[in-house]
């Protein structure tokens, strides 16, 4: 494993060094040490490779991630996993706003809390909360599935097109066009596989599925008020 002092590299030499694994791949297992806080660590990474960031983290930790493993040992700021393509990233403590935002596919783990707006604008992205979410999550949310083992805050799913919301606990209240919806077998297929992806033990038979109820798909002026 090759060790970085983000302290004494800096955070662009940081970057650098790990871009270069796009073309090379040569060191598979990286760390990171003395975060402290710092924006944009590990971004636009697209190599296989497995990056453990020693601390917490600030804005956009891992954005725009391709095929690479992003592990924080600490809490993560907003914008975590922004944009991401593929891969995994794995937060062990608290998630801030906008965890997973317009993420196109890859699967965001978030062994804490998350807070406001997670998963907004989700089109694709796999999220797996196992605390609870804050308010305005998955808003306008495209495709893709998100998990929350805990609760969820007010008008969840605002807006939502065809993404899955799963939420073990209660919910403050759904957003407009956000409604409760039948668990099939094939959502628990689903489920299922992804708790087991995050490594969280339980039963996706006490989840519930939210999703879009398709009146704001074309706007209707009856409707103006919801949008």
């Amino acid at each position: 494993m090759q060790i970085i002092d983000l302290e004494s590299i800096g955070l662009r030499e940081m970057n650098k060094t790990l871009h270069a694994q796009a073309e090379t791949t040569n060191q598979t297992a990286w760390e990171i040490v003395n975060p402290k806080g710092a924006h944009a660590i590990a971004c636009g990474l697209d190599a296989p490779i497995e990056v453990t960031v020693k601390g917490s983290t600030g804005y956009y930790c891992a954005g725009m991630n391709q095929q690479a493993t992003v592990n924080i040992h600490g809490s993560a700021g907003p914008g975590t996993a922004e944009n991401m393509m593929s891969g995994k990233v794995v937060i062990e403590g608290d998630a801030s706003q906008y965890a997973g935002a317009t993420g196109h596919g890859g699967l965001l783990v978030i062994k804490g809390n998350a807070s406001s707006r997670c998963g907004i604008s989700m089109k694709g992205i796999n999220i797996v909360v196992q605390g609870n979410i804050g308010h305005m999550s998955a808003f306008m949310a495209q495709s893709g599935n998100l998990v929350v083992c805990g609760d969820a805050g007010d008008a969840l799913g605002d807006s939502c097109y065809e993404a899955r919301l799963f939420v073990r606990g209660e919910v403050k209240s759904l957003g407009a066009d956000c409604e409760k919806k039948e668990m099939r077998p094939e959502h628990i297929e689903i489920l299922k596989d992804l708790l087991e992806q995050a490594g969280i033990d339980a039963a996706p038979e006490e989840f519930t599925r939210y999703g879009s109820a398709r009146n704001l798909y074309n706007f209707d002026v009856d409707n103006a008020a919801a949008y």
